[in-house]
């Protein structure tokens, strides 16, 4: 129960996930999108519907993905709705998403990606030691910032 802007304290009606399922990125083109995101993750989307993002009502059709694609990564889930203007672009600093981090199994896998996404022409920072983890963080078509993270604590 929200009153006064603040959820109450009653941890019956507390919400107890046991994790992120999904993440749906909106974004402005989604061939240019579901390249970058192909190449970046190295695997095929499992749901691509990009190829009807054009069709009459597709946009609003939830069954059909909005036009878009979704990657899976075993529980979790990535996707990319593309229903944004073409001259919409990406802050971080108004209210909705900062980042979003994703986990690799190394610092190998850092490294790797850092070489793969200078040989492609993908501009993008330098692997730092943040203390709990490295990360390398890179943006997407839309400005939107990734992090590719590896824990170390």
């Amino acid at each position: 129960m929200v009153q006064d802007g603040r959820m109450s304290q009653h941890p019956a009606e507390a919400v107890s996930p046991a994790g992120i399922h999904h993440l749906r990125l909106t974004v402005t083109d989604i061939a240019r999108s579901k390249a970058f995101y192909t190449r970046l993750l190295g695997r095929e989307p499992v749901i691509d519907q990009s190829d009807a993002v054009d069709e009459p009502g597709v946009r609003e059709d939830q069954s059909r993905f909005y036009g878009g694609v979704v990657y899976s990564f075993g529980d979790q889930v990535l996707g990319l709705r593309p229903v944004a203007p073409a001259e919409d672009t990406f802050s971080s600093t108004r209210v909705g998403l900062d980042h979003v981090g994703l986990l690799v199994a190394s610092r190998t896998d850092l490294d790797k990606a850092a070489e793969r996404l200078s040989a492609d022409g993908v501009p993008h920072g330098e692997v730092t030691d943040i203390g709990s983890m490295l990360i390398l963080s890179v943006q997407d078509p839309d400005d939107i910032n990734l992090e590719l993270c590896f824990p170390t604590a």
